[in-house]
């Protein structure tokens, strides 16, 4: 069996968005949506891994599975809180109406309703599908609120006055917005508020989530149709700097947006606060192809948001740079865990690391991953930072199926998933590059 350090991958088959993300009673818990039976997209099941230290994961199997009329079709994406001692679940059910006769792990042309459910565990590990699940939000009937079917991915959290959950939908399929929900016992939802950026920001939004960090409110959202750039991929991962009012449920919104991550590989991001009260934030990689293992699906780097002047950062989590701890002189002595290696660059310097070109243009960090990404019309392979403000300084963490550039302690993120890395690094620069890697 793989490895579980450092980059949490999927123990066979197929995952995607990671979901229930919480520190509960001495563990990190990361569920996340699975298809248990191929590597390929299917009826969705909640996996489960546990972390001490968000470094070392270990599967722990199936939490959640259809069992209900409500999520026949799937337990789709949600998100976790303790309540009582006890860890409270919350996601979203799908029942198809019509079921593609040619694969029942489908639906046909989006024929099918959303409904919000919840279940709870006393030890965060064992779960009763069969007795336990509660409707708390039935499909949306009046779509002046939201869509019937295009509403999921609730987000808990504790307010000031009781609780509070953001759901993702969309205005008639023209643009997204997100849904607000008050409740003060977990089990009876009022409707709030919505907020929208109307047309320009995607026909809907996935995956929110709402939180506050010293220097101000963010809203992480997952665009779908986003980009009309001819790529294959047009649903990303966007931030707004953002203020929300509790009793009315109202929120302001930041004019202009940020990419979570300027490699366009990572989607349905989601947040939790760690040991130490850090805003931490995971989210999948999507990658193009099925590993040599026959598995597809793997998580990024834990990274701390932080907002300063205005600018939302995405810092590498410390516990994850101090596992990098032994410094190499060569990457052929790195563990099967990968590296780290960090260097600066002046304009016009680049690094080749076993394929994939990291270089500097001007004011921007630019990589190229032709070399080492399946050949596929309109795949996304390369990527351009932001003009960046603090320097140059980069911070490259290096996985058999995924890179990661950490400029300037997290200015902006470029991550990237890969096949086929060499096990060298070729550079055109003057300066020095350092290796570490995690003890064996």
């Amino acid at each position: 069996m793989k490895r579980q350090k450092l980059h949490l991958k999927a123990p066979d088959n197929w995952v995607n968005d990671p979901n229930g993300f919480i520190y509960y009673k001495g563990y990190y818990h990361l569920f996340y949506q699975y298809f248990p039976y191929e590597p390929r997209w299917g009826t969705m099941h909640w996996g489960h891994a546990v972390s001490r230290d968000l470094v070392t994961w270990e599967h722990k199997g199936l939490a959640l599975y259809p069992t209900l009329e409500e999520d026949r079709n799937g337990c789709f994406s949600g998100s976790a809180i303790e309540a009582d001692g006890k860890m409270y679940l919350v996601y979203t059910g799908v029942r198809y109406e019509v079921v593609n006769p040619e694969d029942p792990h489908l639906c046909l042309d989006d024929q099918f309703e959303s409904s919000q459910l919840m279940i709870s565990s006393e030890d965060g590990f064992t779960f009763d599908n069969e007795n336990g699940k509660e409707v708390i939000i039935p499909a949306l009937q009046d779509p002046e609120i939201g869509d019937r079917t295009h509403t999921r991915d609730p987000k808990i959290w504790k307010g000031k006055k009781g609780w509070l959950l953001i759901v993702g939908s969309t205005v008639r399929g023209k643009y997204g917005e997100a849904l607000f929900y008050h409740s003060t016992d977990l089990h009876k939802w009022q409707y709030l508020n919505k907020v929208s950026k109307g047309p320009g920001c995607g026909w809907m939004w996935e995956c929110p989530d709402y939180f506050e960090t010293e220097g101000g409110g963010v809203l992480l959202v997952s665009a779908m149709g986003l980009t009309e750039n001819g790529e294959n991929e047009k649903n990303h991962s966007i931030c707004f700097t953002a203020s929300f009012d509790e009793e009315s449920g109202e929120m302001k919104l930041s004019d202009d947006y940020q990419f979570l991550d300027y490699g366009m590989d990572l989607y349905a991001p989601q947040t939790a606060l760690d040991k130490e009260g850090r805003r931490t934030v995971i989210a999948w990689v999507r990658m193009p192809k099925i590993t040599d293992e026959g598995w597809i699906g793997m998580f990024c780097s834990p990274r701390v948001a932080e907002i300063r002047n205005g600018h939302i950062y995405f810092r590498l989590h410390p516990n994850i740079r101090r596992a990098y701890s032994r410094k190499i002189s060569d990457v052929s002595q790195a563990s099967e865990d990968g590296y780290m290696a960090r260097f600066s660059l002046e304009d016009g310097e680049s690094v080749d690391i076993g394929g994939y070109v990291i270089k500097r243009e001007g004011s921007r960090i630019a990589t190229d991953r032709s070399a080492v990404f399946p050949d596929s019309e309109g795949a996304h392979v390369k990527s351009v930072t932001p003009e960046l403000k603090e320097g140059f300084q980069l911070e490259v963490l290096v996985d058999k199926n995924l890179v990661e550039v950490f400029a300037n302690d997290g200015e902006y993120v470029v991550s990237s998933a890969v096949y086929g890395l060499k096990k060298r690094i070729t550079c055109k620069m003057d300066g020095k590059i350092e290796l570490y890697t995690s003890e064996i």
